[in-house]
């Protein structure tokens, strides 16, 4: 019986714009909480989005920088869920029709050159953040802040070529270099500037078959090295949970996992949405 790790990414990176996607309020971080709002950010009633003309220039420059080719065609889209950090109980973002798509960057590891697909890379929105602790005291509560909704967000989503947490560490490491070279973002990951998603399975090659276990989506990994252990927990946590139940991808599906730093675990946090729970739909307050 052998083991392959199977990983594909979706980094996220706020770009360097003065202002915000759709209105004119101002990204500069660490402000007072709300106080970069203004009631297009906030989905007031009535409010028309106008797209920021910069961030789709940073957009096409990234998709030019990772060898992508260049929609002459381009619509957004409403994604639809409801969280206290989403005001419109939508985002705006790009579902059919992204900037960029079909492009691919190659990596060193191992003294190998390997080429990592790059399925899409579309634009859209942020959401706000949720507080649950001020310093070190945790509340009983959440809070709010909504100064970081509406900042321009570009989601780059690579195919499934990566084989190792090793791997996926560098792939980020090599995308956050091509970003900062081309001046679209300053990937501050302590500032929440570049987040990165995992989706991780395995395929478990025994007796000439190939069976692939359930797919995991790993969040809150903030730095290189959590990005490492978080995939590297994993791993080894389906490589268990394959030996106890012997699940499939058919039998599962997809789940959303957080990874707690502290503890050096991924713990279940939810079934994973399919595309159409978002139903999407093209954003009518926006010209294609």
């Amino acid at each position: 019986m052998n083991y392959e790790t199977v990983i594909g990414l979706e980094v996220h990176v706020h770009l360097k714009t003065k202002s915000k996607l759709f209105c004119g309020c101002s990204t500069e971080f660490g402000s007072v909480p709300n106080s970069n709002i203004c009631p297009v950010c906030t989905g007031q009633p009535g409010t028309l989005p106008v797209l920021n003309k910069k961030a789709v220039e940073f957009a096409v420059l990234t998709g030019l920088a990772t060898n992508c080719k260049i929609a002459k065609h381009s619509i957004f889209a409403r994604k639809n869920y409801f969280y206290p950090d989403l005001p419109k109980n939508y985002q705006i973002s790009q579902y059919e029709l992204p900037l960029c798509e079909k492009g691919f960057l190659e990596i060193d590891t191992d003294g190998q050159t390997k080429k990592i697909g790059i399925t899409r890379i579309h634009l859209e929105e942020d959401a706000g953040k949720l507080l649950h602790a001020i310093g070190a005291q945790e509340l009983d509560y959440s809070l709010v802040d909504y100064n970081r909704t509406g900042i321009p967000l570009l989601e780059i989503v690579s195919e499934p070529d990566i084989r190792s947490p090793e791997e996926a560490s560098v792939y980020v490491q090599a995308v956050r270099e091509i970003l900062r070279a081309v001046g679209v973002s300053d990937c501050n990951m302590e500032e929440g500037s570049l987040r990165c998603d995992a989706n991780i399975n395995l395929w478990v090659h025994e007796d000439g078959k190939k069976y692939a276990t359930p797919i995991a989506e790993i969040k809150n990994m903030n730095s290189f090295r959590s990005i490492r252990n978080a995939l590297e927990y994993e791993a080894k946590r389906q490589v268990r949970e394959w030996e106890q139940s012997r699940l499939v991808l058919e039998d599962v599906g997809k789940t959303t996992r957080g990874y707690v730093e502290a503890k050096g675990i991924t713990v279940l946090q939810r079934a994973k949405e399919e595309a159409s729970d978002y139903r999407y739909f093209p954003e009518p307050d926006l010209l294609p």
